[in-house]
Protein backbone atom coordinates (compact mmCIF):
# COMPACT_ATOMS: atom_id res chain seq x y z
CA UNK A 1 0.00 0.00 0.00
CA UNK A 2 3.12 2.00 0.10
CA UNK A 3 3.35 4.26 -2.87
CA UNK A 4 6.70 5.20 -4.59
CA UNK A 5 7.92 8.42 -5.75
CA UNK A 6 7.06 8.73 -9.87
CA UNK A 7 2.99 7.66 -9.81
CA UNK A 8 1.61 10.22 -8.48
CA UNK A 9 1.47 14.19 -10.10
CA UNK A 10 2.28 17.81 -7.96
CA UNK A 11 -1.28 18.64 -7.29
CA UNK A 12 -1.60 15.25 -5.73
CA UNK A 13 1.77 15.80 -3.83
CA UNK A 14 0.80 19.15 -2.85
CA UNK A 15 -2.77 18.79 -1.71
CA UNK A 16 -2.21 15.18 0.59
CA UNK A 17 1.08 17.35 2.03
CA UNK A 18 -1.54 19.86 3.21
CA UNK A 19 -3.79 17.30 4.49
CA UNK A 20 -1.42 15.39 6.45
CA UNK A 21 0.43 18.27 8.03
CA UNK A 22 -2.87 19.70 9.76
CA UNK A 23 -4.06 16.16 10.53
CA UNK A 24 -0.58 15.38 12.31
CA UNK A 25 -0.47 18.75 13.67
CA UNK A 26 -3.98 17.95 15.22
CA UNK A 27 -2.93 14.87 16.38
CA UNK A 28 0.02 15.81 17.99
CA UNK A 29 -2.00 18.60 19.97
CA UNK A 30 -4.49 16.16 21.04
CA UNK A 31 -1.96 13.20 22.16
CA UNK A 32 -0.03 15.54 24.03
CA UNK A 33 -2.90 15.93 26.09
CA UNK A 34 -3.71 12.37 26.33
CA UNK A 35 -0.22 11.07 27.34
CA UNK A 36 0.48 9.71 30.76
CA UNK A 37 3.67 10.19 32.19
CA UNK A 38 4.98 6.63 31.73
CA UNK A 39 3.33 5.52 28.21
CA UNK A 40 5.92 6.57 26.07
CA UNK A 41 7.29 2.83 26.33
CA UNK A 42 3.96 1.43 25.17
CA UNK A 43 3.57 3.92 22.13
CA UNK A 44 7.10 2.51 21.35
CA UNK A 45 6.34 -1.22 21.68
CA UNK A 46 2.81 -0.82 19.61
CA UNK A 47 5.21 1.05 16.72
CA UNK A 48 7.91 -1.75 16.87
CA UNK A 49 5.51 -4.01 16.70
CA UNK A 50 3.57 -3.13 13.73
CA UNK A 51 6.51 -1.93 11.85
CA UNK A 52 7.58 -5.39 12.24
CA UNK A 53 4.29 -7.24 11.08
CA UNK A 54 4.50 -4.69 8.24
CA UNK A 55 7.43 -6.97 7.27
CA UNK A 56 5.45 -10.13 7.04
CA UNK A 57 3.89 -10.28 3.22
CA UNK A 58 0.87 -13.46 2.73
CA UNK A 59 -0.54 -14.48 0.03
CA UNK A 60 -4.10 -12.93 -1.14
CA UNK A 61 -4.52 -14.45 -4.29
CA UNK A 62 -2.13 -16.24 -7.06
CA UNK A 63 0.68 -13.93 -7.76
CA UNK A 64 -0.12 -10.88 -4.97
CA UNK A 65 0.26 -10.80 -1.54
CA UNK A 66 -0.83 -8.34 0.96
CA UNK A 67 0.53 -7.29 4.91
CA UNK A 68 -0.70 -5.52 8.12
CA UNK A 69 -1.68 -2.17 8.03
CA UNK A 70 -2.19 -1.91 11.44
CA UNK A 71 -3.96 1.77 11.65
CA UNK A 72 -7.14 0.19 13.37
CA UNK A 73 -4.85 -1.86 15.80
CA UNK A 74 -3.24 1.34 17.18
CA UNK A 75 -6.28 3.37 17.14
CA UNK A 76 -7.72 0.82 19.21
CA UNK A 77 -5.00 0.28 21.46
CA UNK A 78 -3.66 3.65 21.84
CA UNK A 79 -6.54 6.02 20.99
CA UNK A 80 -6.75 7.48 17.35
CA UNK A 81 -4.47 11.04 18.24
CA UNK A 82 -1.30 8.57 19.77
CA UNK A 83 -2.40 6.11 16.66
CA UNK A 84 -1.56 8.56 13.87
CA UNK A 85 1.54 9.96 15.40
CA UNK A 86 2.88 6.53 15.86
CA UNK A 87 1.61 5.51 12.19
CA UNK A 88 3.18 8.98 10.89
CA UNK A 89 6.90 7.33 12.38
CA UNK A 90 6.84 4.26 11.24
CA UNK A 91 6.13 5.78 7.58
CA UNK A 92 8.82 7.87 7.90
CA UNK A 93 11.38 5.31 9.09
CA UNK A 94 10.19 3.36 5.86
CA UNK A 95 10.42 5.68 3.10
CA UNK A 96 13.76 7.55 4.79
CA UNK A 97 15.64 4.27 5.62
CA UNK A 98 14.23 1.53 3.77
CA UNK A 99 12.76 2.84 0.22
CA UNK A 100 9.34 1.32 1.28
CA UNK A 101 7.36 3.89 0.19
CA UNK A 102 8.89 7.35 -1.89
CA UNK A 103 10.17 10.50 -0.02
CA UNK A 104 7.83 12.62 -1.74
CA UNK A 105 5.02 10.04 -1.48
CA UNK A 106 5.40 10.35 1.88
CA UNK A 107 2.66 13.10 1.89
CA UNK A 108 -0.05 10.99 0.36
CA UNK A 109 0.89 7.82 2.33
CA UNK A 110 0.98 9.73 5.53
CA UNK A 111 -2.38 10.94 4.11
CA UNK A 112 -3.77 7.34 3.21
CA UNK A 113 -2.26 5.48 6.40
CA UNK A 114 -1.89 7.35 9.33
CA UNK A 115 -4.63 9.75 8.56
CA UNK A 116 -7.87 8.54 6.86
CA UNK A 117 -6.62 4.78 7.39
CA UNK A 118 -6.60 5.26 11.19
CA UNK A 119 -9.54 7.26 11.32
CA UNK A 120 -11.62 5.01 9.33
CA UNK A 121 -10.59 2.07 11.43
CA UNK A 122 -11.53 3.39 14.83
CA UNK A 123 -14.95 4.69 13.46
CA UNK A 124 -16.26 1.32 14.04
CA UNK A 125 -15.06 0.69 17.36
CA UNK A 126 -15.81 4.00 18.68
CA UNK A 127 -19.57 3.51 18.14
CA UNK A 128 -20.24 -0.36 17.77
CA UNK A 129 -17.97 -1.60 20.66
CA UNK A 130 -19.75 -1.02 23.46
CA UNK A 131 -22.18 -3.88 23.09
CA UNK A 132 -22.11 -7.29 21.28
CA UNK A 133 -21.01 -6.19 18.71
CA UNK A 134 -17.38 -5.53 20.17
CA UNK A 135 -15.72 -8.30 18.18
CA UNK A 136 -17.81 -7.19 14.72
CA UNK A 137 -16.19 -3.48 15.53
CA UNK A 138 -12.76 -4.89 15.79
CA UNK A 139 -13.14 -6.70 12.55
CA UNK A 140 -15.00 -3.79 10.53
CA UNK A 141 -12.25 -1.44 12.34
CA UNK A 142 -9.50 -3.68 10.44
CA UNK A 143 -11.27 -4.09 7.23
CA UNK A 144 -12.15 -0.70 6.66
CA UNK A 145 -8.95 0.77 7.31
CA UNK A 146 -7.63 -1.16 4.73
CA UNK A 147 -10.59 -0.08 1.89
CA UNK A 148 -10.02 3.55 3.12
CA UNK A 149 -6.43 3.32 2.05
CA UNK A 150 -7.11 1.31 -0.68
CA UNK A 151 -9.80 3.49 -2.57
CA UNK A 152 -7.78 6.70 -1.49
CA UNK A 153 -4.58 5.26 -3.28
CA UNK A 154 -6.43 4.36 -6.55
CA UNK A 155 -8.37 8.13 -6.71
CA UNK A 156 -4.70 9.10 -6.16
CA UNK A 157 -3.85 7.45 -9.28
CA UNK A 158 -6.21 8.42 -11.20
CA UNK A 159 -6.01 12.21 -10.42
CA UNK A 160 -2.38 12.06 -11.23
CA UNK A 161 -3.53 10.68 -14.71
CA UNK A 162 -3.20 7.24 -14.58
CA UNK A 163 -5.81 5.46 -16.59
CA UNK A 164 -7.19 2.40 -15.61
CA UNK A 165 -9.32 -0.24 -17.38
CA UNK A 166 -12.37 -1.56 -15.49
CA UNK A 167 -11.17 -5.67 -15.68
CA UNK A 168 -7.70 -4.04 -14.16
CA UNK A 169 -9.70 -1.77 -11.63
CA UNK A 170 -12.03 -4.64 -10.88
CA UNK A 171 -8.73 -7.49 -10.09
CA UNK A 172 -7.46 -4.50 -8.25
CA UNK A 173 -10.26 -4.07 -5.47
CA UNK A 174 -10.97 -7.76 -5.58
CA UNK A 175 -7.04 -8.35 -3.88
CA UNK A 176 -7.71 -5.37 -1.47
CA UNK A 177 -10.70 -6.85 -0.22
CA UNK A 178 -9.26 -9.67 0.66
CA UNK A 179 -6.09 -7.71 2.21
CA UNK A 180 -9.18 -5.90 4.62
CA UNK A 181 -10.50 -9.24 5.30
CA UNK A 182 -7.74 -10.33 6.55
CA UNK A 183 -6.74 -7.05 8.01
CA UNK A 184 -10.08 -7.51 10.18
CA UNK A 185 -9.35 -11.06 11.40
CA UNK A 186 -5.82 -10.35 12.21
CA UNK A 187 -6.57 -7.12 14.68
CA UNK A 188 -8.96 -9.06 15.89
CA UNK A 189 -6.84 -11.74 16.98
CA UNK A 190 -4.08 -9.16 17.88
CA UNK A 191 -6.63 -7.04 20.55
CA UNK A 192 -8.12 -10.42 21.83
CA UNK A 193 -4.74 -12.00 22.54
CA UNK A 194 -3.60 -8.78 23.87
CA UNK A 195 -6.78 -8.73 26.66
CA UNK A 196 -6.04 -11.83 27.75
CA UNK A 197 -2.64 -10.63 28.80
CA UNK A 198 -4.26 -8.04 30.25
CA UNK A 199 -7.69 -7.54 30.34
CA UNK A 200 -8.31 -3.76 31.40
CA UNK A 201 -5.33 -2.19 28.40
CA UNK A 202 -8.11 -1.98 25.81
CA UNK A 203 -10.74 -0.33 28.24
CA UNK A 204 -8.29 1.31 30.41
CA UNK A 205 -4.95 2.49 28.51
CA UNK A 206 -3.38 3.81 31.08
CA UNK A 207 -3.62 0.55 33.09
CA UNK A 208 -0.71 -1.62 33.88
CA UNK A 209 0.44 -3.56 30.45
CA UNK A 210 3.70 -5.04 31.24
CA UNK A 211 3.48 -8.42 29.95
CA UNK A 212 1.38 -7.39 27.23
CA UNK A 213 3.92 -4.90 25.96
CA UNK A 214 6.80 -7.62 26.73
CA UNK A 215 4.98 -10.00 24.66
CA UNK A 216 4.57 -7.37 22.10
CA UNK A 217 8.29 -6.45 21.74
CA UNK A 218 9.04 -10.26 21.54
CA UNK A 219 6.86 -10.85 19.18
CA UNK A 220 8.44 -7.50 17.05
CA UNK A 221 11.82 -9.57 17.41
CA UNK A 222 10.77 -12.30 16.10
CA UNK A 223 8.55 -10.97 13.23
CA UNK A 224 11.55 -8.64 11.94
CA UNK A 225 14.03 -11.23 12.80
CA UNK A 226 13.45 -14.16 11.72
CA UNK A 227 9.51 -13.81 10.42
CA UNK A 228 11.11 -12.02 7.51
CA UNK A 229 12.72 -15.88 6.22
CA UNK A 230 9.10 -17.00 5.80
CA UNK A 231 7.32 -13.69 4.08
CA UNK A 232 5.91 -14.14 0.59
CA UNK A 233 7.86 -12.80 -1.88
CA UNK A 234 5.43 -11.96 -4.91
CA UNK A 235 4.34 -8.25 -4.93
CA UNK A 236 1.73 -6.81 -3.29
CA UNK A 237 -1.75 -4.99 -4.19
CA UNK A 238 -0.68 -2.03 -5.21
CA UNK A 239 2.80 -3.53 -6.63
CA UNK A 240 0.35 -5.70 -8.44
CA UNK A 241 -1.61 -3.31 -10.32
CA UNK A 242 1.31 -1.22 -11.15
CA UNK A 243 2.33 -4.04 -13.09
CA UNK A 244 -0.66 -4.93 -14.75
CA UNK A 245 -0.86 -0.72 -15.64
CA UNK A 246 2.77 -0.51 -17.20
CA UNK A 247 3.65 1.50 -15.06
CA UNK A 248 6.38 0.14 -12.65
CA UNK A 249 8.91 1.52 -14.34
CA UNK A 250 8.39 4.83 -12.95
CA UNK A 251 8.96 4.35 -9.37
CA UNK A 252 12.21 6.38 -8.98
CA UNK A 253 14.14 6.60 -5.67
CA UNK A 254 14.56 10.51 -4.99
CA UNK A 255 16.67 10.13 -2.31
CA UNK A 256 19.27 7.14 -0.83
CA UNK A 257 18.34 4.85 1.81
CA UNK A 258 21.12 2.99 4.17
CA UNK A 259 19.32 0.01 3.60
CA UNK A 260 17.29 0.04 0.78
CA UNK A 261 14.06 -3.24 0.01
CA UNK A 262 15.10 -3.83 3.55
CA UNK A 263 18.36 -4.78 3.04
CA UNK A 264 22.03 -4.11 4.43
CA UNK A 265 24.53 -3.50 1.42
CA UNK A 266 27.71 -5.15 3.25
CA UNK A 267 25.98 -8.02 4.22
CA UNK A 268 25.92 -10.37 1.73
CA UNK A 269 23.67 -13.13 2.56
CA UNK A 270 20.19 -12.20 2.05
CA UNK A 271 18.64 -13.57 5.23
CA UNK A 272 20.90 -12.37 7.45
CA UNK A 273 20.84 -8.98 5.79
CA UNK A 274 16.72 -9.08 6.26
CA UNK A 275 17.49 -10.24 9.62
CA UNK A 276 19.90 -6.87 10.41
CA UNK A 277 17.19 -4.37 8.62
CA UNK A 278 13.85 -5.91 10.50
CA UNK A 279 16.09 -5.43 13.72
CA UNK A 280 17.34 -2.28 13.04
CA UNK A 281 13.59 -0.80 12.05
CA UNK A 282 12.21 -2.41 15.41
CA UNK A 283 15.03 -0.14 17.16
CA UNK A 284 14.59 3.01 14.83
CA UNK A 285 10.80 2.52 15.52
CA UNK A 286 10.52 2.55 18.82
CA UNK A 287 13.55 4.81 19.92
CA UNK A 288 11.36 7.54 17.45
CA UNK A 289 8.27 7.02 19.10
CA UNK A 290 9.85 6.56 22.43
CA UNK A 291 11.46 10.36 21.87
CA UNK A 292 8.06 11.75 20.60
CA UNK A 293 6.17 10.16 23.82
CA UNK A 294 8.33 11.43 26.08
CA UNK A 295 8.29 14.95 24.85
CA UNK A 296 5.05 15.10 24.54
CA UNK A 297 4.49 13.93 28.75
CA UNK A 298 7.29 16.20 29.32
CA UNK A 299 5.19 19.39 27.28
CA UNK A 300 1.57 18.33 29.14
CA UNK A 301 3.72 18.36 32.41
Amino acid sequence: MHIPDGFLSTGVYLTTGAASAAGVALALRRAQRETKEGNAPLLGVMGAFVFAAQMINFPVAVGATGHLLGGALLAITLGPASAIVVMTAILCVQALVFQDGGVLALTANVFNMAVAGVLAGYLPYRYLAGGRARKFAIFMGGALSVVTCALLALAELHWSGVAMSRPILAVALGLFAVNAALEGIITLGVVQSLQTLNAAWVKKPEAPHRPAMAALALAAVLLAGVGVWFAASAPDGLERLAEELGISSRATAMAPAPMPDYGVPFISNRRLGQTAAGLAGVLLVFGSVLWIGRRQSRKQR
